[in-house]
């Protein structure tokens, strides 16, 4: 009984045994025919890449960027490396500078340079007429107005403009003058320019500097006049040499002149000046003068200037002026400022300042006024029977004494 007992469990342990080893050459034929699915169950496969994304790298970088979660860990220097664009820094700059504007555009390669406007082309005088108007230091005497044809007839035309009428008068020239043209009339000092432009487009019709005859140093064939945007520009007199060669240096020609720099006629151009009323607001105008007053009838001082008789309104907000007097006149777009002395060289007796009523302050104790100083405030408790009532922005006059004192308020009728 005991061998047999001894037999069984021998052989139960044999039958035991085999069933392990064969259970064990079953999992290992298993584990070795799944061991690529195993690999790949390590590195999950990938989306497909994009064709795109294969050809620009900064495409799948952005896309990179873009899909990751917003608390992932900050890149390595590494990644930072790979994510920044496969292109030139300068092609997309963080921040554009502002370009100049005088700065001409970059030409390719392959085209011819394209030709620049030459400085004594007719396409250069248009633009020399259209660009804004330089800033002129205030020389005496100084005038800038714009005008519009109100009455014309051969040789004379008769202007309107922000400051009263005006008239140009001649026997060579303005045989035509249509209302659809403008007139620019410039006075720097001795020199004068009439520009003539057409209103629709501002086409350039006609030019004419006047100022002392004074040929060029370098070249006796040219002649030397101001212009606003040049300053002291010489100009070629060709065919009318002989005609300016009559006059003795300093004085006064007026020639017309194209845009190439030559002189393409001699004349005689004469104008009226009429200071009749404060310009009204947005209006440009631009008047510096001092002369002496020689004559007053009605409302009106005839103004002894260097540049001739200008008739100036006393409703402009000059009081109580006498014959004899020194006078500067200041005009400035909508603002006056009139200066009176006793003789040129005496102190300032009255300065009278006009403009549109602007209060500096909200309970309306002080004015603010334009002058060639600049804005100045004055007290309002003097101007209370002028100023009461009236509307900011209604043409009034302070009244200061030689000692710059306000004396009164006027307001403008």
């Amino acid at each position: 009984m005991l061998n047999t007992s001894s037999m069984d469990r021998s052989a139960h342990s044999r039958q035991l045994f085999l069933t392990v080893f064969l259970l064990g050459l079953i999992h290992a034929g298993c584990a070795t025919a799944s061991s690529p699915d195993g690999e790949k169950a390590q590195a999950p496969p990938s989306e497909p890449i994009p064709l795109e994304s294969q050809l620009d790298p900064s495409t799948a970088a952005l896309a990179q960027i873009n899909q990751a979660p917003t608390d992932e860990v900050t890149p390595r220097p590494l990644e930072v490396d790979e994510a920044v664009p496969a292109q030139p820094q300068s092609d997309l700059p963080p921040v554009v500078p502002p370009q100049d504007s005088e700065t001409p555009p970059a030409q390719s390669l392959d085209n011819p340079p394209t030709a620049q406007p030459q400085t004594d082309t007719p396409t250069t005088a248009q633009q020399e007429i259209d660009r804004p108007a330089p800033v002129f230091m205030d020389v005496n005497p100084s005038i800038r107005l714009t005008g519009r044809v109100w009455r014309a007839k051969p040789g004379i035309v008769f202007l309107k403009t922000p400051i009263g009428l005006m008239s140009l008068s001649s026997k060579t020239t303005l045989k035509t003058l249509p209302a659809s043209q403008e007139v620019s009339f410039i006075v720097h000092e001795d020199y004068m320019v009439i520009d003539i432009v057409r209103r629709t487009d501002g086409t350039f019709v006609h030019r004419y500097l006047t100022g002392p005859f004074k040929r060029d140093n370098g070249d006796g064939t040219k002649l030397l006049l101001w212009t606003p945007n040049g300053g002291l520009r010489a100009f070629r007199m060709g065919a009318y040499e002989p005609v300016l060669a009559a006059p003795k240096n300093g004085e006064s020609v007026t020639v017309e002149v194209d845009g190439t720099g030559s002189i393409i006629g001699v004349h005689d151009l004469q104008f009226d000046l009429q200071i009749g009323q404060v310009a009204t607001p947005g209006s440009k105008a631009h008047l510096l003068l001092t002369g002496t007053i020689s004559k007053m009838k009605s409302n009106f001082i005839f103004f002894k200037t260097p540049i001739g008789i200008v008739n100036v309104n006393t409703k402009i907000g000059i009081k109580n002026a006498k014959i004899g007097q020194t006078m500067t006149l200041h005009m400035h777009n909508d603002s006056v400022v009139a200066d009176l002395a006793a003789s040129s060289d005496s102190a300032l007796i009255r300065r009278f300042i006009t403009g549109p009523l602007d209060f500096a302050t909200p309970d309306r104790t002080n004015v603010r006024l334009w002058t060639p100083e600049g804005e100045q405030n004055y007290p309002a408790d003097l101007g209370k029977s002028a100023l009461n009532g009236a509307r900011e922005g209604t043409p009034i006059t302070v009244e200061l004494d030689g000692q710059g004192d306000v004396v009164e308020f006027h307001r403008m009728k």
